[in-house]
């Protein structure tokens, strides 16, 4: 039948059914894009980037992330700074209000999802999940060295 899932599949699908509503409970009181907070924390991580870094870095288009920096630049969250060496390049930088709204940001979305795990998990189901995040950690840092 050519909707059936192999075996070996099976568990991904599941493992990706279960995660993007969570995802959306995380989304959900976010008042920026996810490839905006992107940008955000890879700033933070890296102190500064050109648009294709962050192209790269983020995975979209150079295109949708001019668009975005513009966006965030209006919103004075990032600046442009010009490379002293080379004037054709320009870094883009986080600036305090950026800084302030990536902990909001991340504020707004982990507590939706802490919210849930507390008051809908049992202890046993807490410690469960706990003692799943390195398995989880490992496949996505996997999967980052693949890229």
């Amino acid at each position: 039948m050519p909707n059936e899932i192999p075996p070996n599949l099976s568990l991904t699908r599941s493992f990706l059914t279960v995660l993007y509503p969570l995802l959306r409970i995380v989304n959900a009181e976010r008042t920026i894009s996810p490839g905006k907070i992107g940008i955000l924390r890879h700033l933070t991580e890296h102190g500064r980037a050109t648009t294709s870094e962050l192209a790269v870095a983020i995975q979209v288009s150079p295109q949708g992330i001019s668009l975005a920096v513009r966006e965030m630049e209006r919103l004075a969250l990032v600046a442009r700074i010009p490379d002293t060496v080379d004037r054709r390049k320009a870094w883009i930088v986080l600036t305090e209000a950026g800084i302030r709204k990536l902990a909001e940001e991340s504020s707004a979305g982990y507590g939706s999802l802490d919210r849930a795990i507390r008051e809908l998990l049992t202890d046993e189901e807490r410690r469960t999940l706990e003692a799943a995040i390195p398995i989880l950690r490992r496949i996505g840092a996997e999967g980052r060295a693949n890229d």
